[in-house]
């Protein structure tokens, strides 16, 4: 159990640091986005 949440954790902050979440906090609305997408830094 302990390796899945590991692994579930990892997918996570790798699918963050790639731009494949979506940002659903209150101070979205400002920051920029491409269809509810974050633009990454090098963008």
């Amino acid at each position: 159990m302990a390796f899945g949440l590991l692994l579930f954790l990892v997918l996570i902050a790798l699918a963050s640091r790639l731009g494949y979440v979506a940002d659903s906090r209150d101070s979205a609305d400002w920051k920029p986005s491409l269809d509810g997408m974050r633009v990454g830094r090098w963008h």
